[in-house]
């Protein structure tokens, strides 16, 4: 009965604080457009990261 009165309020905080989290990220804009997120993962073209992924090395160049 004693672990009660520490797991209630240290739930009840967790929720506030996840309540928090989510509004920050509401506000913030992160679910403002989902539609074109998946789009341009589907359109944009590939990219190599840097310039050693742009172009093919063979075994012995390494």
């Amino acid at each position: 009965m004693e672990s009660l009165y520490l797991l209630v309020p240290l739930s009840a905080l967790l929720v506030l604080v996840l309540l928090g989290l989510f509004g920050w990220a509401l506000d913030a804009g992160q679910f403002d457009d989902l539609e074109r997120e998946g789009h341009r993962i589907l359109t944009e073209p590939d990219s190599p990261v840097d310039a050693d992924q742009g172009r093919m090395r063979a075994p012995s160049e390494e």
